[in-house]
């Protein structure tokens, strides 16, 4: 189904908070992720867990106990979360290559691409951290990578592929455009002989298992921040709401599968631009957003759910939230006075926050008790950009609307 094809039930949800009318709070909804996925990264020379952040400032604000930033500002070099679930798809997609179970450590797996350097190349399409990770990885493996881009992105962010040792193609159109391409190419020989691994982090009918390990792959992360919760604020701490931002929605389906339960709420943050998952939750079921997808957000311009992450996003998800660039412009600036440099993308949780606590139903999940954390999941990969947004001159899109800026004080 595509946006605005989908008739009156879609006239309930006028605000940009959606409360998911097919949640469902089943205890022991969270899952318990497998330990050799953690073990596998804990493998990865140079490895080491992201920060997490208190925000006091912002707990105060929305009138709750502890508000903290789960700050993906590096990983292996990287400035965002991506590569955790992409290592991990990287080693399932290799083993289901060669016939073998994934393997149980990095070095591992960089034995058995050594022996695959003249047979295949690994590819994906990226809105930039994605195929960026896929490209590091390629290049620590000693393999060549193949990355599909749209023609939106900026030449910062196709820079930074291209520096991992990547072959960019820019693709007209965009993002989803650029997920076609890569899945067609992959399909096709190669004239050197080699063949093209796809490794996607969005999934369509008929490819879906790697899609699968990467957001498996993200249940590091969760794992991570209860422990870190824990050390913060006792061991008997726990998460009562998560916001964390979407795209395709790996992530947020992982963090679903990691942490929704009856007592952890998770809540979603996306472009009003680009609100493929708000519209699908409406309509439930998977709508179709057409583009062009202008956001600032970039990491976040996506215009279909990922086929994998659906089902656990519409059972777990317990609203959504739909941002503005001005609205996420504010988010950046107040996270940078905290000591948290980030990008549009990355900021969008707590604008979702901002706009969740407009909201008049949302005393259910902001409570003066509640422990929330933002995910904030990549740092400043737009330099120049991030600056502009700091002094206040960068090139917002969207409408200004009510809720936009600061959150005023309790």
């Amino acid at each position: 189904m595509r946006k605005g094809e989908l008739g009156t039930e879609m006239a309930h949800f006028e605000s940009n908070v959606l409360w998911n009318p097919a949640w469902s709070a089943l205890d022991g909804w969270a899952e318990r992720p497998p330990d050799a996925i953690e073990h596998f990264h804990r493998s990865i020379p140079g490895f080491a867990e992201s920060a997490l952040v208190p925000a006091p400032a912002i707990a105060d604000q929305v009138g709750v106990a502890h508000v903290l930033v789960k700050h993906e500002v590096e990983r292996l070099g990287l400035p965002s979360f991506k590569v955790v679930g992409a290592s991990w798809a990287v080693s399932v997609a290799i083993a289901g290559h060669i016939g073998r179970v994934p393997f149980p450590t990095f070095d591992a797996l960089a034995e058995a691409a050594g022996a695959l350097r003249a047979s295949i190349v690994l590819s994906t399409a990226t809105d930039g951290n994605h195929g960026r990770a896929v490209a590091y990885l390629a290049r620590r493996l000693g393999l060549n990578s193949r990355i599909f881009v749209p023609a939106d992105m900026t030449e910062a962010r196709v820079d930074a592929i291209r520096g991992e040792g990547a072959e960019v193609e820019v693709v007209a159109g965009s993002y989803d455009d650029a997920v076609r391409r890569s899945a067609e190419s992959a399909e096709r020989d190669r004239p050197d002989g080699r063949h093209e691994l796809l490794v996607s982090d969005t999934s369509w009918p008929g490819y879906t298992r790697i899609p699968e390990a990467v957001a498996a792959g993200y249940s590091t992360i969760f794992a991570e921040t209860r422990r870190q919760l824990a050390t913060a604020l006792g061991s008997d701490a726990s998460i009562d709401l998560a916001l964390v931002p979407v795209g395709v929605g790996a992530f947020a389906s992982a963090a679903v599968r990691s942490l929704a339960s009856g007592s952890c709420s998770v809540v979603t943050a996306e472009p009003a631009a680009a609100d493929c998952l708000w519209q699908s939750l409406a309509a439930r079921e998977r709508v179709t957003v057409p583009g062009p997808h202008e956001s600032t957000m970039a990491g976040l311009n996506c215009g279909e759910v990922s086929l994998v992450a659906w089902p656990a996003l519409q059972r777990g998800v317990r609203a959504a939230t739909r941002v503005s660039d001005l609205e996420v412009a504010a988010a950046v600036r107040d996270l940078a006075a905290l000591g948290v440099a980030t990008s549009e993308s990355g900021a969008a949780g707590l604008a979702g926050l901002r706009r969740l606590r407009l909201d008049s139903r949302a005393g259910s999940l902001l409570r003066p008790r509640s422990t929330l954390v933002l995910f904030d999941t990549e740092g400043v990969t737009d330099p120049a950009g991030y600056e502009a947004v700091l002094a206040g001159s960068s090139t917002a899109r969207g409408r200004t609307e009510e809720g936009s800026g600061h959150v005023a004080g309790r």
